[in-house]
């Protein structure tokens, strides 16, 4: 039974589609895994499971067709800010627990139209740590604290911790998250697994409670790059067409050097030991420097109450504005200020919720510069390695994805970031360069 935790989603669909593998048989693993696991004590990444995942999956193993969705029957988990019918979204926080979704946001609609079976909700990183600045990866006042399945002590990750953890620890064939700053692909590296954020725009941010919709993005979270790019496809309103990976020797490969002295000496030994195989390989690769954002915040917090507002209106939540939810957390301290609401009351003070603020404004020029400018430095090269914390790809709204890349000493695995200015040949560079990459060790739990 334990093979099927580590099988990718695409094995996964095949061994249904072949009734080697029932959906329900499936479905109860899963769930029977998570209540071992995730409850109690354990890793705390499901914030709710779908009661009605045993039928639903009992009337799919019914259905006689050889017309199969390319994702029929895989259980999906999806990030507490993305609506999903039926299922509380509450962005992980107490103040939006009456908040049922009536109908599916559009990626999951079209994840269910493509077959996959809803398994449940993921616990995530409060408003997707839009709440408070002390505010610890991974922690909600509806779920708790998110744990790294490798190590408890280290950190799950950023705002998708809950959606990485479940998918390191086999809990789904996959999942999904959502990035404004970092949160898929830097959650995805702290927990052995790949996670793709799009092309800014590419999915529907529709029926997602938003940070700021200039930013946003949802993603998948799978086991390696092809499964990410099966469960993208089926997020999109049309099929993604096929990617084919990049021959070495026509991959051209840029180095983002920027503060490298913030990366620890084994990881950038990896990264040298990777580079050098491509290089014997015939791969091109140039240094580039690529600096960090200063004035991203300025974007969240003029976008943030707007945003929310306009997603509130559309919901059953019965608090409907940023003032409404700013005063629950006051009046509840003890529940929702464990980490205080700075970055709550600060786009409540310091914002009009109109965007007609200055620093907004001039922030947006800046991104549309600086696009500009960054678009045309990267556009020769078909993928860039970050090797130092920047924002970059995500203010200017680049592609950018995450593949394991090996597993530290201490037993924990690490990651690599790539971003380029198309995400085709992003996708095809990856493809290419993740089969340079460490096996990656599943956590024992």
């Amino acid at each position: 039974m334990n093979e099927l935790f580590t099988m990718t989603a695409r094995d996964l669909a095949c061994a249904i589609r072949d009734k080697r593998l029932g959906v329900e048989e499936l479905t109860r693993a899963y769930m029977e895994r998570i209540d071992q696991f995730d409850r109690g004590e354990g890793l705390n990444t499901v914030a709710e499971l779908n009661s009605n995942a045993i039928v639903q999956a009992r009337k799919m193993d019914s259905i006689k067709t050889s017309h199969y969705g390319a994702m029929f029957g895989l259980p999906v988990l999806i990030k507490d800010n993305i609506d999903v019918s039926g299922l509380h979204t509450t962005a992980g926080s107490l103040a939006l627990m009456d908040n049922i979704a009536e109908k599916d946001a559009p990626i999951v609609a079209n994840l269910r139209r493509n077959g996959a079976l809803i398994l449940g909700k993921t616990n995530m990183t409060e408003f997707a740590n839009y709440t408070g600045s002390n505010m610890p990866a991974g922690y909600s006042s509806r779920g708790g604290q998110v744990k790294n399945a490798y190590d408890r002590t280290k950190t799950p990750g950023g705002s998708s911790s809950g959606s990485a953890v479940a998918m390191s620890a086999g809990f789904c064939s996959a999942a999904v998250g959502t990035d404004t700053s970092f949160s898929i692909v830097g959650c995805v590296t702290e927990n052995g697994v790949t996670g793709l954020k799009p092309t800014h725009g590419a999915l529907s941010s529709q029926g997602i409670i938003p940070i700021a919709k200039t930013l946003d993005s949802a993603g998948p979270i799978t086991r390696d790059l092809t499964d990410a790019l099966l469960v993208y496809s089926c997020m999109k309103d049309d099929a993604l067409q096929p990617v084919e990976p990049i021959s070495p020797e026509k991959l051209h490969l840029a180095v983002n050097i920027f503060n490298r002295d913030q990366v620890s000496e084994a990881q950038l030994s990896r990264y040298e030991a990777v580079l050098s195989a491509l290089k014997g390989d015939h791969v091109q690769v140039t240094e580039v420097i690529h600096a960090y954002i200063e004035n991203q915040r300025d974007i969240m917090r003029c976008e943030f109450q707007h945003d929310l507002e306009e997603y509130l209106s559309h919901s059953r939540a019965q608090r409907r504005t940023l003032e409404e939810i700013v005063s629950y957390y006051e009046e509840n301290p003890e529940q929702m200020m464990k980490y205080g609401n700075v970055y709550l009351r600060g786009a409540l003070d310091g914002a009009s919720g109109k965007l007609d603020d200055i620093a907004y404004i001039e922030a947006l020029s800046e991104r549309k510069r600086l696009r500009t400018q960054i678009m045309e430095s990267i556009r020769e090269y078909d993928a860039c390695l970050m090797t130092g914390p920047t924002n970059m790809m995500h203010f200017i709204g680049l592609p950018s994805l995450a593949l394991p890349l090996y597993m530290a000493d201490d037993g924990t695995p690490r990651g690599m970031i790539l971003y380029g200015a198309d995400e085709r040949r992003l996708i095809s560079a990856a493809l290419t360069i993740e089969q340079y990459c460490m096996p990656i060790t599943m956590p024992k739990l």
